[in-house]
């Protein structure tokens, strides 16, 4: 197997709040020697405010303006790996930047994992609702075709060890060619 460090090109992390994005980016990032980013992280960072705040004052629309700059952006940078927002496969452009740009992992769980991961998390501005589990199904079904339909791999995080997964990941990682 070659090494970690010389795996070419971009990881690009997809799949709804709760899978493991950011952990599980983190950890492959360290794995491969790729800079990590997370695209709500970035949007924070040049903009100075949270996202939940955003998404309170602009509005989902201008929410996911931000997210498509941001990802238009880090998309075109070399040996990242990044998180992106659930949402960030709503928009037809985003999916396309990302496949064009690297590969695509989608990270599945169950709707009670992802529950359990979101519950006591206020910065999560889609599940203030009254119903969150209902709102977790209703996201899943709406984008796991489009999760689907961008991903060069689909890993299921639920119940998985952070490292077990990752090494299980970079397994499959090896037989795909890299995308610049």
């Amino acid at each position: 197997m070659p090494a970690m460090e010389n795996m070419a090109g971009n990881f690009f992390l997809v799949g709804l709040m709760g899978a493991g994005k950011t952990t599980v980016g983190r950890a492959l990032a360290r794995k491969t020697g790729k800079t990590f980013y997370d695209s709500d992280h970035e949007i924070e960072a040049r903009t100075g405010v949270r996202v939940a705040t955003i998404f309170e004052i602009e509005g989902e629309l201008r929410f996911r303006d931000r997210e498509s700059s941001v990802i238009a952006d880090l998309a075109k940078m070399n040996n990242i790996v990044l998180a992106t927002g659930g949402g960030a496969v709503l928009r037809p452009e985003n999916r396309a930047e990302l496949s064009r740009h690297g590969v695509v992992i989608y990270l599945r769980a169950s709707i009670d994992d992802l529950l359990a991961r979101t519950m006591h998390d206020k910065n999560r501005p889609l599940l203030q609702t009254a119903d969150p589990r209902a709102k977790l199904q209703s996201l899943l079904e709406q984008r796991d075709p489009l999760y689907r339909e961008v991903a060069d791999i689909v890993v299921d995080t639920s119940q998985q060890n952070v490292n077990l997964l990752v090494s299980r990941l970079l397994d499959q990682l090896h037989n795909i060619p890299a995308k610049t």
